[in-house]
């Protein structure tokens, strides 16, 4: 049904990039639109039409994208989580930009083919899982391990136990095959991936649910055996969205229980 998909909106109506993203968007069943990038239309077009997701510019003709997200606050119950995009790749800005409310810092160039799995990640929405989608069931568990989904290490990691769900031999030679092909997608290098994936699974460890951690790891998070290695998180929670995937099934409470 219609109200159970995801609904973006673009700030952006410029057939080179906004277009694009609108229709790239579509093709993973997702309701996307593009508007003016002009901040009046973009919060008229929130306001009117209640996006889930908002794609803008940090900076706007007429005004920014945080004091846009300031404006949407005030007169919104249910705030649309924002995807701020930017020119510059800076991590004090990114910083700002995360601390004021956004969602997710996009910086250009971006990789398009991305960008389905960046919006469901930080999508509020409730969406129904089936044993079916994958996408739907690896971002549940790690959202439940206590992986921020603010943090570039989330959609890493997320993207790397697809890819190992899809292909057992990546697993083989995380270093060599695994990282490179993530790389590859975010436009980064593999030292990157790397560091960033070891960084959310440490904030997963230091400040996620315990109980679903020792569920999953066999032992807590004060264990003398410290926390596992990048390698090893994946393997484990691969292994086990293949079992859950074989079953068949996907009980009320998979997301505990997988």
């Amino acid at each position: 049904m219609e109200n159970e998909r995801i609904k973006v909106l673009i700030g952006d109506d410029s057939a080179s990039n906004g277009v694009k993203v609108a229709a790239k968007l579509r093709e993973s069943g997702m309701i996307a639109y593009t508007r003016r990038n002009n901040g009046r239309a973009i919060l008229d077009s929130i306001l009117n039409d209640k996006p889930d997701v908002v794609f803008a510019d940090l900076t706007l003709p007429d005004t920014d994208a945080l004091l846009l997200i300031k404006q949407v606050r005030e007169s919104l119950v249910n705030v649309p989580a924002f995807i701020v995009v930017s020119e510059i790749d800076n991590s004090f800005i990114e910083r700002q930009v995360l601390e004021n409310g956004a969602a997710y810092f996009l910086a250009k160039p971006f990789d398009i083919e991305s960008l389905p799995s960046i919006v469901k990640s930080v999508c509020r929405k409730t969406v129904q899982p089936s044993c079916t989608d994958t996408e739907i069931l690896v971002t549940e568990v790690i959202q439940k391990l206590g992986v921020p989904a603010h943090i570039k290490g989330y959609h890493y990691l997320r993207t790397a136990i697809l890819s190992a769900v899809e292909n057992a031999r990546l697993m083989e030679c995380v270093t060599k095959q695994l990282y490179p092909s993530v790389a590859q997608k975010y436009d980064t290098t593999s030292s990157r991936v790397e560091r960033a994936i070891r960084h959310a699974i440490e904030i997963a460890w230091d400040r996620g649910n315990a109980e679903m951690i020792n569920d999953f790891f066999g032992y807590t998070a004060d264990s003398y055996r410290g926390r596992p290695t990048n390698s090893e998180f994946i393997a484990l929670v691969t292994d086990r969205i293949r079992l859950r995937l074989k079953t068949g099934s996907v009980p009320a409470d998979y997301t505990t229980t997988i």
